[in-house]
């Protein structure tokens, strides 16, 4: 079921993502920025940039926090790797410091790289 949007989102998509594309993805004074680029290759493709106002992004991931619960955990290592990268968010998040990754670990910087793809 789709609902409206709460807040602003701006998205292009101009090309299919491959293992060889690369991505940024960060806090901004009005959202989360995101951004994928393909690595490599001529200019015929433009970087796809995304960005989420907060209030939009949280609501986004109030409803993957539904989906979860609803879908059976057929996937184990997916939904570790999710889990990871959520709680390493909820915790640069909870620490205040969200734009600082130094107080996670290697592997909660993977898992929330990993969520963000």
């Amino acid at each position: 079921m789709t609902k409206p949007v709460a807040d602003r989102a701006e998205a292009s998509v101009e090309y299919p993502f491959e293992q060889t594309a690369r991505f940024d993805a960060h806090f901004d004074d009005t959202g989360i920025s995101l951004s994928v680029e393909r690595a490599g290759v001529d200019d015929v493709y433009e970087p796809v940039r995304m960005h989420f106002h907060y209030a939009l992004f949280a609501e986004i991931l109030r409803d993957l926090a539904n989906t979860a619960r609803a879908r059976p955990g057929t996937d184990l290592e997916q939904r570790k790797a999710l889990r990871d990268a959520a709680r390493a968010l909820s915790l640069a998040l909870a620490s205040g410091e969200a734009n600082d990754a130094a107080d996670l670990t290697p592997q909660e910087e993977v898992g929330l790289l990993h969520i963000l793809e």
